[in-house]
């Protein structure tokens, strides 16, 4: 009898220390207050605006938006890709994209967005058109109009969440999941099983470059020091990768955020800009429609090299303001930040 009670207290105090590594881990018992060093400029009426590309030398914005929480409520809305003139940021952005008429639903994800000659931009959007299809789709972008390029459809593209272009035919993209049902989808959602991935498209075929990976998610390449940088919001990390010229990664090292980090954005300087979830488990119940709002955090990290960074928080709110931030990304003194699937998104004036 004792070796059974024995037993079972090993199992109940094991089972307690896996819900409480769990909480701890996803940031539940994080306080989350409403700090932040600027003012709330405009809070602009797009919904799910979940990732932007921003061209300070063109001075523009496009922005990714997608109704999800009217997907989520058997309300679907047609996705679109949005553009500001950042010479007038205060401005309605203009839709480019009209889905309408489209053989395949457009519903945007993740975007990336490379500039090819003095009037021509080429852009790649995730596209979810159902729950269980996945693609990327490309455009050009010339004289403020938006025409359709090649749409990838791959094996690989199992479940997409951010991509990077390096040039006109080549690309990185993560997969936030392994797995797309059942125990192991909840297990790395849950658990923090490292089962997502790194795809890397070379021009003409897809493969894999770097694996175990807990929810792969934003994703971005500095090509000055042929970097790649990973988050993993899960894991409260972001990875940092060396490109080689095929494509291949060479894992450098782990920073550790201490928030759920999502898109990654460079600054003027150089620095990351990253729009974080401190509370995973609140976010996931937001996302599912049982709370109202979610926490946003903005951090930045000023990688000088392996071992080598500042990691400084721009700001932190409860949702009020907006919730569920995803990407924050920088012109002179505003910030912009996206969202997962709030009503709308912010336009930050820092001091």
């Amino acid at each position: 009898m004792k070796k059974i009670l024995k037993i079972v207290f090993g199992l109940v105090l094991v089972l307690v220390l896996f819900v409480l590594h769990m909480f701890y881990s996803t940031g539940f018992f994080r306080e989350i207050k409403n700090e932040f060093a600027g003012e709330v400029l405009m809070k602009v009426q797009i919904p799910g605006a979940e990732d932007m590309q921003l061209s300070r030398e063109d001075h523009f914005m496009i922005i990714s938006s997608d109704d999800r929480a009217g997907r989520r409520d058997k309300k679907p809305q047609h996705g679109g890709l949005y553009y500001l003139d950042l010479k007038n940021p205060l401005s309605p952005p203009k839709l480019l994209t009209h889905s309408k008429n489209a053989s395949t639903p457009f519903y945007p994800h993740g975007i990336s967005m490379i500039k090819i000659d003095s009037a021509k931009y080429k852009i790649y959007a995730i596209n979810h058109p159902d729950e269980n299809v996945h693609m990327i789709e490309s455009f050009i972008l010339e004289n403020g109009q938006l025409n359709s390029a090649p749409i990838f459809v791959d094996d690989m593209i199992f479940s997409p969440n951010d991509i990077v272009a390096i040039d006109q035919e080549r690309f990185y993209f993560s997969n936030d999941h392994g797995y797309n049902d059942g125990f192991g989808k909840l297990a790395e959602e849950y658990i923090g099983l490292r089962a997502s991935n790194v795809i890397y498209y070379d021009g003409e075929n897809f493969r894999e470059v770097a694996s175990g990976i807990a929810y792969a998610n934003g994703i971005n390449y500095d090509p000055v020091r042929a970097l790649l940088y990973v988050a993993s919001p899960r894991d409260f990390l972001v990875k940092v990768y060396k490109t080689a010229a095929n494509g291949d990664l060479t894992f450098i090292e782990d920073i550790p955020c201490g928030t759920g980090v999502d898109n990654i954005e460079f600054g003027e300087d150089g620095k990351l800009w990253i729009g974080c979830h401190p509370n995973l488990i609140h976010f996931g119940e937001y996302a599912k429609g049982n709370e109202e709002i979610s926490p946003s955090e903005i951090i930045t990290i000023d990688y000088r090299g392996k071992g080598d960074y500042t990691i400084e928080k721009i700001y932190e709110g409860d949702g009020s303001n907006m919730s569920a931030s995803t990407v924050a990304t920088t012109y002179e003194d505003l910030i912009f930040v996206g969202n997962v699937m709030d009503r709308h998104f912010l336009i930050l004036k820092r001091q």
